[in-house]
């Protein structure tokens, strides 16, 4: 796996795993034509690769208005649909997310966005952390719980507890595999 993963959650009802991506700047816009016209999928060859999707036309994912969602795409190549995990793909590190999500959830009291900041980095620049996968198995690490966390992150004590809130709802409401993917 390539990018930041993070896992984190204690109990894991559900798995959290966090991944950094690199965005797709010069694609082929070419053969993202020839696939626009067999499938009807705008974005291959700019959003994703297009050679990506002529070999796995059935895991080709699209957002709404039909474009293609890399994040959607890269749950579908990963994960079974009834998988109890919920991936996050962005193209910043997780710590950098973590905080951005956090001040735009405070500023427009979408709560249910933010990101648990308590997160283990496991694999970071193209280096599996073997002192933190070790510290992980031997129950050597200790979070905080989620209030408490985000207040470390400058959320008042209210909105932290508000957060936490939200954020339990939308896990306990949540089935199979969910993706969110954000460019920042």
């Amino acid at each position: 796996m390539y990018g930041d993963v993070a896992l984190g959650l204690d109990p894991v009802d559900r798995l959290d795993v966090y991944v950094t991506k690199d965005l797709l700047l010069r694609g082929d816009t070419e053969a993202g034509e020839a696939f626009r016209a067999e499938h009807g999928v705008e974005g291959v060859g700019s959003a994703v690769s297009a050679e990506w999707a002529e070999g796995n036309p059935d895991l080709v994912r699209t957002n709404a208005s039909g474009h293609a969602a890399p994040a959607d795409c890269l749950a579908a190549a990963l994960l079974p649909d009834d998988e109890p995990t919920h991936l996050e793909v962005c193209n910043a590190p997780f710590e950098q997310n973590v905080r951005r999500r956090l001040e735009i959830a405070l500023d427009r009291g979408a709560y249910d966005h933010v990101i648990d900041p308590r997160g283990v980095c496991l694999y970071a620049e193209q280096q599996r952390s073997p002192e933190t996968l070790a510290k992980l198995r031997g129950g050597e690490l200790a979070f905080p719980t989620l209030p408490e966390s985000l207040s470390m992150l400058g959320a008042a004590d209210d909105d932290a507890a508000e957060a936490a809130d939200a954020i339990a709802a939308a896990r306990t409401s949540q089935s199979g595999r969910s993706v969110r993917g954000d460019v920042v």
